[in-house]
């Protein structure tokens, strides 16, 4: 049962039903075994569709409306029509300016005042260093010690603050609570935060309204913000599409969630998509991910790298190993597509270090 409040959000009847999710794209996957999801409280107030409408107003004027490509070649691949949208090409290079900016919108005055405190290994540190200097408000970020180079810099000439820790040895959610406590800043999760998941939601707005009703949608997929987002998006504006996340092989932690019907936490993992080294899923990204996403699927690090060459290569785009996911999955045919289906990719990022990026390319 949904009932609507003046928010616009949805509260969920703890009895909320998952339905049963499709094997597909096993040959990805750590676990091939679906059982039926678990009966699970939900969180009483989940962002909804109307969360998303309103911060595309936000972001109006504000936020790149990214180009959505198409390749012929990557049709031929997937054996689909393939609509890709571009948010490496948006400011500061990620889907994550939305979900940041969004958030920061919306703080009181108060709050502004105190500045802001998140944690990231690098797009939503810059998103928040970005949407905090365009708002006039102080940021302060919390990044591994191991964050692409070129991702800390990009942080700190954005204005924001950089701490760094190990993300090994250290749990940053707890760095952050004891910042939070020295500072009063308010704190801004990379994904488990209604604002955050409205903003991230957009791009798929854009990309439906753009190219009209999919099929398919392929996300990539860390901690659920930009899936859970392009879930309530697509589902108000293409409701039979069939949405995938996909993550890291080694990092199939909402994979594994997705299977036992509660969030899975794992230890910190390596891959080189390193936007997308979560140990687990929201409070609030997994109840929406549990209830509306067809599967989660994984790819390895070597199709990540034969994806990355082939932005570069066909369609002439810099694409960072993480926004490879949801291509990876639709081009190495993680799940069978039928001929002439119209398949939505959102590319989360670019914002890659060019060295690392050279090396990967000439592998």
């Amino acid at each position: 049962m949904v009932h609507h409040g003046e928010t616009g959000r949805q509260a969920y009847d703890v009895r909320a039903q998952a339905r049963p999710h499709s094997h597909a794209g096993a040959p990805f996957s750590a676990s091939t075994a679906v059982p039926p999801h678990k009966e699970k409280p939900m969180p009483s107030v989940l962002p909804t569709y109307a969360d998303v409408v309103r911060a595309s107003e936000t972001l109006a004027g504000v936020a790149h409306r990214t180009p959505v490509l198409t390749s012929s070649t990557a049709d031929a691949l997937a054996g689909a029509r393939l609509y890709f949208k571009c948010e490496n090409l948006q400011r500061m290079g990620a889907f994550k300016f939305r979900g940041g900016y969004n958030a920061i919108a919306r703080l009181t005055p108060e709050q502004r005042a105190a500045g802001v405190l998140t944690f990231s290994s690098g797009n939503h540190a810059q998103a928040i260093a970005l949407g905090a200097r365009l708002q006039g408000v102080k940021a302060t970020i919390i990044m591994p010690e191991d964050a692409p180079a070129a991702k800390k810099a990009a942080t700190q000439g954005y204005g924001g603050n950089v701490v760094t820790y190990d993300r090994y040895k250290e749990d940053r959610e707890a760095v952050a609570r004891k910042l939070q406590e020295q500072t009063g800043a308010t704190l801004i999760p990379p994904y488990d935060h209604a604002d955050v998941i409205a903003g991230q939601g957009t791009a798929a707005k854009e990309l439906i309204e753009d190219v009209g009703e999919l099929d398919y949608l392929f996300v990539c997929l860390g901690g659920g913000g930009l899936l859970s987002g392009s879930l309530l998006a697509a589902k108000a504006l293409s409701p039979a599409c069939k949405v995938y996340g996909v993550e890291p092989q080694a990092g199939n932690d909402g994979q594994q969630s997705l299977r036992k019907g509660e969030v899975v936490r794992i230890p910190a993992p390596k891959s080189i998509a390193d936007g997308a080294l979560t140990t687990h899923l929201g409070e609030l990204t997994f109840p929406i991910i549990q209830q509306h996403v067809e599967d989660i699927l994984t790819v390895t690090d070597a199709q990540l790298v034969q994806t990355m060459k082939f932005y570069a290569e066909r369609m002439k785009l810099v694409v960072e190993p993480t926004g490879c996911l949801s291509a990876a999955a639709a081009l190495h045919q993680a799940v069978p597509l039928p001929a002439g289906a119209r398949v939505g990719v959102i590319i989360s990022g670019g914002n890659v270090d060019l060295a690392a990026y050279a090396s990967l390319l000439a592998q």
